[in-house]
């Protein structure tokens, strides 16, 4: 009778160890399936004025409207003024003089917002343009699982093959189309075809755009034009096909594209679980003058650290999670990026992670938030002819490192300079903590970069590859 006792108390003993593994790692299968996927599209040279959102007159966006007026839209987001800047601060979270080496390059040694969340369990995904060199392993050494992407391995020859038959490398194999293909679709249907996928989740996509940087040509919208229309390579003769009238037509395709993008996660029944996150690398290109509804022009300073060269758009979106028809006055930073993506993702980084950037999620969600007093830039591309700058800055007023001020908010172009003299003592004040922020901010990989010389009435357009 004890031996059966004994027994019957090691089965219930034992049951109740199972039942307790069962509800434990159903916990945390619960806790692992919660985690929102994420998105993040990352447009290529649009400045704010770009989107109908924001004021534009000149150009319809109403897939990105719907997406501003179902979320959270931020009037006062900034980039670097070119995108190889921009593109290594938003993957990093960190600001340019910590790790920004060379024109168009990434140290496969930082670590990016993939390769966090790729550690912690999430599939990535990149597509559209990577620019920042290496060879067919770069995405992968990145924290990609997936790729498709143009600007990678054979950038020399392909300026002018990311839209009608484009030249791009998917997963380590080039591939090159002769068919009357367009890139953007290309990229647009890889990105829906892994969020199929990959719909179990988690999953996060990087989605940097090759719309619409220059060269400006007929999109498949306007078809005739289109079919017409023949690629020239950097290089070959006949010259340059950049048009500034197919602009327009360009940005109608961006905004069908990211429409894309947004039904195909609700296609999966996955928008209560995913973020999204809209936002340009640096201002519109130069030659691009857009109107506004109160018939203001605006010309795109893309290369030029003026207000419109770092200006761009940032729009947040998560059903049931982000209120509707929000609209933000806070200042943001592209190295915010990274910060927000993994606190959404409910990831805490390490110690010894150094971010420049602050998590926005608590402002998403409705929650108590210190917003930015100013933001700071360092600027220095290696590319001719644009030369380092350093400044802080905040809605209404801007301080150089070099001493200049400049009252940006009435004064976008910084064509007159304010003498410090002419401040107010509240603002000699403000000045005083702006300066107070270089000494903080040193240039550890400066010597490590190429002087160039300096040369004038070179639009920034030709920086790109």
């Amino acid at each position: 009778m004890k031996k059966l006792k004994r027994f019957l108390l090691f089965l219930f003993v034992a049951f109740m160890l199972h039942l307790q593994l069962i509800a434990q790692n159903a916990k945390q299968k619960t806790a692992v399936d919660s985690r929102p996927n994420i998105i993040l599209i990352l447009a290529d040279d649009i400045g704010f004025e770009t989107l109908s959102a924001y004021g534009s007159a000149s150009y319809k966006t109403p897939r990105l409207d719907k997406l501003a007026q179902k979320g959270m839209r931020f009037d006062q987001c900034y980039a670097q003024p070119l995108c190889s800047p921009s593109r290594l601060q938003i993957m990093t979270g960190k600001s340019n003089f910590r790790n920004y080496e060379r024109w168009g390059y990434l140290n496969q040694n930082e670590t990016t917002f993939a390769g966090i969340l790729k550690s912690k369990g999430y599939t990535t995904c990149i597509a559209g343009k990577w620019q920042l060199k290496g060879d067919e392993f770069a995405p992968y050494k990145s924290g990609f699982d997936e790729y498709l992407l143009w600007n990678i391995v054979d950038t020399s020859s392909t300026y002018n093959e990311r839209y009608k038959n484009p030249r791009v490398v998917q997963n380590g194999k080039s591939i090159k189309y002769n068919n009357g293909e367009y890139g953007p679709q290309i990229f647009s249907n890889f990105i829906k075809n892994f969020m199929e996928r990959k719909k179990d989740g988690p999953f996060f996509v990087y989605y940097p755009m090759v719309l619409s940087h220059r060269p400006f040509v007929p999109s498949p919208l306007n078809e005739k034009a289109y079919k017409n229309f023949h690629v020239v390579r950097k290089g070959e003769p006949g010259g340059s096909p950049s048009d500034t009238a197919h602009f327009k037509d360009m940005m109608a395709y961006l905004d069908k594209n990211v429409g894309e993008i947004l039904d195909k996660v609700n296609e999966l029944g996955l928008s209560k679980n995913t973020l999204v996150l809209f936002t340009g690398d640096n201002g519109t290109g130069v030659g691009i003058n857009s109107v506004m509804k109160d018939g203001k022009i605006i010309p795109g300073q893309k290369g030029y650290t003026n207000e419109y060269g770092i200006h761009v758009p940032m729009i947040a979106y998560w059903d049931g999670k982000i209120l509707p028809n929000q609209v933000s006055d806070n200042l943001v930073d592209f190295t915010d990026f990274l910060p927000t993506i993994c606190d959404a993702a409910n990831i805490k980084l390490p110690s010894t992670f150094i971010t420049d950037g602050v998590s926005l999620m608590p402002q998403l969600l409705g929650k108590k938030f210190q917003p930015r007093e100013w933001l700071f830039a360092h600027y220095d591309p290696h590319k001719e002819p644009f030369q380092k700058a350093r400044f802080v800055h905040n809605k209404e007023w801007k301080l150089y490192e070099t001493g200049e001020i400049y009252h940006v908010s009435v004064d976008p172009l910084e064509k007159n300079k304010i003498s410090e003299n002419d401040l107010t003592p509240e603002l000699k004040n403000m000045m005083a903590s702006f300066k107070a922020v270089f000494p903080k901010m040193t240039n550890v990989v400066e010597e490590k970069a190429p002087k160039v010389k300096k040369i004038k009435k070179k639009s920034a357009d030709d920086e790109d590859e």
